[in-house]
């Protein structure tokens, strides 16, 4: 599973869990993610800023 992590507050953006309350369903890929998408905890960093984590099992 993709996870990508804020370099802000430590935010996990899990492509399993997808950010529903934001309107990215469950499975909504890291890369399908706008451009101009913000962490939905801070609201500080972008989706540039986020930084990839090391896959784990599904």
């Amino acid at each position: 599973m993709e996870r990508y992590e804020c370099n802000g507050c430590s935010y996990v953006y899990e492509a399993g869990k997808g950010d529903p309350h934001n309107g990215y369903p469950a499975g909504t890929p890291f890369s399908a993610l706008p451009d101009d998408w913000c962490c939905p905890d801070c609201a500080v960093r972008e989706k540039p800023d986020f930084v990839k984590l090391e896959e784990t099992p599904a």
